[in-house]
């Protein structure tokens, strides 16, 4: 019941990102020292819940806008210098974006604790 909330299911959108996005930097970081390794990353979590500006589904049953599909999951190579061997991974940008990864994850889970202790202040049950 309550994971129809859209509240909830975009703080589960947001946590799901932020693992795939830190599975990404962990294969990047993984790669620093192979040849022709190409760095890569999502596009962010706000392009992947707009969608681009198409159409959001809001049921399972919706059809999805090509830009959405195509921002839910799909890693895309960074343009960038690389090194002499051809590789692209900068261990400090990727640093940097395992920071905000996990910031991205923390936000959902207070989103999460927030909204459930506002659904049990609702229900009378308190904190």
């Amino acid at each position: 019941m309550f994971e129809k909330l859209e509240i909830v299911r975009t703080a589960q959108a947001m946590a799901r990102h932020a693992g795939i996005r830190t599975e990404v930097i962990a294969r990047n970081v993984a790669n620093a020292d192979t040849p022709g390794y190409r760095a890569r990353d999502l596009p962010d979590f706000a392009t992947y819940a707009e969608g681009e500006g198409g159409l959001r589904t809001t049921r399972a049953g919706h059809l999805r806008s090509p830009e959405a599909a195509a921002a839910e999951s799909v890693e895309t190579p960074l343009q960038g210098a690389a090194s002499p061997n051809g590789n692209s991974v900068s261990l400090e940008e990727e640093m940097v974006k395992s920071v905000s990864a996990k910031q991205q994850h923390d936000m959902a889970l207070a989103i999460y604790q927030s909204s459930s202790r506002l659904l049990r202040t609702s229900l009378g049950r308190g904190s």
